[in-house]
């Protein structure tokens, strides 16, 4: 088995991310990243001006989805991802920005390029769900 292939069964994901620690690490890039530069301003100011929640629940979320613990539903509950962003315009232009967003994140991290492509293709289905949920609105 490739290490491609490991990825997506357990927590192998999980794990070559670094754990939680990697995971807070690679959305604190993702944060900075969007906070950045002016064309990203659209999606971060769809987060609270204080960020902290903003990037501790996707840090958990990012936890439970790579196939580690599942934290964050101990302390925000269930994850409903597509109904948290349905109340805003999330287009294809969003949606792409976000990926980007990440992606840039993705490649400032230690992370083999197997990993980055395999989150790379993963992080699109979310992505493309949330942008599905606010479009039917």
């Amino acid at each position: 088995m490739t290490q491609q292939n490991a990825y997506g069964q357990g927590d192998s994901t999980y794990r070559a991310a670094g754990g939680q620690p990697g995971i807070r690490q690679l959305v604190d890039c993702f944060f900075d990243i969007m906070g950045s530069e002016p064309r990203y301003q659209v999606i971060y100011g769809w987060h609270p001006a204080d960020k902290d929640e903003s990037r501790d629940k996707l840090a958990l979320f990012l936890c439970g989805w790579m196939g580690g613990p599942k934290p964050f539903i101990d302390k925000y509950g269930p994850i409903r991802i597509p109904a948290a962003h349905s109340h805003l315009q999330v287009t294809e232009v969003e949606r792409d920005l976000w990926l980007e967003c990440m992606g840039r994140a993705l490649h400032q991290q230690n992370y083999p390029v197997a990993l980055i492509d395999y989150l790379q293709q993963q992080l699109f289905i979310p992505a493309e769900r949330i942008r599905q949920a606010c479009m039917s609105q």
